[in-house]
């Protein structure tokens, strides 16, 4: 083989990596499942985060689509941890009203309960935390709130300075029920009071970009890997991290499928 003709073949295949990355990022989310024996139910939880909604690949109609697969699946509380908007790719944007409107179909027993990400806090976040509330979504901010046997503490984001776990605490000890964290961010794990044992959270989107072997080359976490993605036991307490439906900064993915999970409660 020339050297021409190797040139030619190592673009060709990174052509080939690149609409890989594009279409990856672009596909319908993956369905994950955890079952957990605590005592409780049968209660059917859904976690959703980081739509984002603000590239070509994540679109208003793909997220539709989600959202029909969510109800299909007959949840009784869905959960939704922020960054329903992007602050990196305001071109492709779509409108927060638009946005408030699709995840207004989603369809539960217990209602719909949301924090916001550090993307919220840009552009559109007063029309953002006006439509959520108006569409009767719940929207904890270090606040507490029982659903069924579960007491969920919605914390606000650290990234961007709004977190305060202790305050969120205070006010789910009059609640009784299992405490359920819910963050955007995973890193609030790290510093939770040990009565804490269950963290549902986005943020890190797996890395997006997370080759094998290498694994996430960012996280966008102060705790480098440690949770950058899925299911991360630590004593007592589990943290589960999801890989997200949308992307930032480019509308790329490789080795970090998009998803949401699937918190089946058993006695």
């Amino acid at each position: 083989m020339t050297l021409r003709e190797l040139s030619l073949s190592m673009m060709a295949a990174g052509w080939c990596v690149l609409l890989h990355m594009l279409l990856l990022a672009s596909s319908a989310p993956i369905e994950r499942r955890l079952t957990l024996h605590a005592g409780i139910g049968p209660m059917r939880v859904v976690l959703l985060s980081d739509m984002h909604v603000a590239t070509p690949g994540d679109t208003p109609a793909r997220l539709r689509e989600t959202v029909a697969r969510v109800n299909a699946l007959h949840p009784d509380l869905v959960l939704l941890a922020g960054d329903f908007l992007s602050t990196e790719t305001p071109a492709f944007a779509a409108p927060p009203g638009e946005v408030v409107s699709i995840i207004t179909g989603l369809r539960a027993r217990l209602g719909v309960v949301a924090v916001l990400g550090n993307h919220d806090y840009g552009r559109g976040h007063s029309a953002l935390e006006t439509g959520l509330e108006r569409a009767g979504i719940t929207l904890l901010r270090n606040q507490a709130v029982r659903r069924g046997p579960l007491a969920i503490l919605g914390i606000g984001d650290s990234y961007t300075g709004h977190a305060d776990a202790r305050r969120a605490l205070i006010a789910a000890r009059t609640l009784g029920g299992l405490p359920v964290v819910l963050s955007h961010e995973p890193d609030v794990a790290a510093k939770l009071d040990p009565s804490l044992k269950l963290v549902l959270a986005g943020h890190t989107h797996c890395g997006q970009v997370s080759p094998w072997p290498i694994g996430p080359i960012v996280t966008a976490s102060a705790y480098g890997k440690r949770y950058a993605c899925g299911l991360i036991r630590e004593g007592e307490r589990l943290t589960l991290v999801g890989a997200g439906l949308g992307t930032s900064s480019l509308p790329i993915r490789l080795g970090a499928v998009p998803d949401f999970w699937v918190i089946d409660f058993r006695r």
